[in-house]
């Protein structure tokens, strides 16, 4: 019974998570706003309507068994956000995706880690001390988290497969991207971690990557970049951690190099320097990692719960337009109870009528 039980929250888990137009943020403030999946199923054609909008048609039964299905034939499961092993500093995130897809050794996300990124078109220093530098790592007890990608990716994945090492990748669990990587990618599904967002058979797509650095960024307690262009994905990365609460490290190199130069500006603007493995266990100090049944807030503690009046709709539509502004300003502004602001915004959006961008800040769409 209880298995029968967990299987049906599971399935209308993931009918919220596959609907267009319910996001990370969305998801979570349905939750904890209805406590269970099901619950806020039922709720969303009902807030549309007080959002002036048609709701979203809801994903599946039959559409979200399939998938579940195709992630068990691929020695797959699901993490949920708030249960089981949800890795804890990620869940900690405000946009920390509803669910992962896991494939290996899953008590990685039991002890600490690290991020290590850096250039796909690295040096072949860069990528030899990325490789130290993992091994390194892995022998002081801490599991390097990486992307997969070209260059120094590659690196800290090998040189970490012995230590511990989890692999965020951008497509689908079942997709060997960059191609060359195949055996890398099916390897640390055996000996270490494969975590995937995306549904089995996605091929990803240039959306997809800041999708996965936020969770490099977020499931790590640093992040450190070997190598990095000005406006590469890795300083993404490093943005996201620096947002996060994070440590930002960065292995300075010759001003000569342009590869070198994303690391040296990340130095000049505070990031710590690094130079081995000592430096970057030094800056994160006592560190803890792990996993959590329940993050802080979570839904299945105390459940949000306001009514909003068409009075506070009005007051909060006339305050949006299409310039993205912050949650805080609109709740200072409108002088309306946080819960009452967050319900407005969560009608509108599955209404089709928000949009949400980075930073906490949101527009009419």
């Amino acid at each position: 019974m209880a298995d029968d039980a967990a299987r049906e929250d599971g399935i209308a888990r993931l009918r919220l998570i596959r609907t267009p137009g319910i996001g990370p943020i969305t998801y979570r403030q349905l939750l904890m706003r209805f406590g269970a999946p099901q619950a806020a199923i039922d709720a969303v054609p009902d807030l549309a309507r007080r959002g002036g909008g048609r709701a979203p048609e809801i994903a599946s039964r039959a559409a979200v068994e399939r998938e579940a299905e195709m992630v068990a034939r691929l020695g797959a499961r699901y993490l949920f956000w708030g249960q089981g092993l949800y890795p804890r500093l990620l869940g900690e995130i405000e946009a920390a995706p509803p669910a992962l897809i896991v494939k290996g050794n899953a008590r990685l996300l039991d002890r600490p880690a690290v991020a290590v990124v850096g250039a796909r078109n690295a040096s072949a220093a860069a990528v030899r001390f990325a490789r130290m530098l993992c091994h390194d790592l892995g022998d002081a007890g801490i599991v390097v988290v990486s992307g997969l990608a070209r260059g120094i990716d590659t690196a800290a994945h090998a040189g970490s497969l012995d230590g511990g090492t989890m692999a965020v990748i951008a497509g689908g669990i079942d997709i060997f991207y960059p191609p060359e990587n195949e055996a890398l990618q099916r390897e640390i599904g055996e000996r270490g971690l494969l975590i995937a967002e995306q549904p089995p058979g996605t091929e990803p797509r240039a959306r997809h990557f800041p999708y996965r650095n936020r969770i490099i960024a977020g499931i790590a307690q640093g992040t450190v970049v070997v190598e990095a262009a000005p406006k590469s994905g890795s300083l993404i990365t490093a943005r996201y951690a620096g947002e996060y609460g994070r440590d930002v490290m960065a292995v300075p190199g010759s001003p000569l190099d342009p590869r070198a130069q994303g690391c040296n500006l990340l130095i000049r603007e505070g990031a710590t320097l690094v130079q081995n493995a000592a430096d970057v266990i030094e800056s994160l100090g006592p560190y803890g990692g792990g996993s959590v049944a329940q993050p802080e807030m979570g839904f299945t503690g105390q459940r949000i719960s306001a009514d909003a009046s068409d009075r506070d709709r009005d007051t909060i539509v006339a305050l949006l337009g299409p310039v993205p502004v912050p949650v805080d300003e609109l709740i200072r502004q409108s002088g309306l109870a946080p819960a009452i602001v967050q319900t407005v915004l969560l009608e509108l959006e599955l209404a089709g009528r928000l949009e949400r961008h980075a930073g906490g800040r949101v527009s009419l769409a």
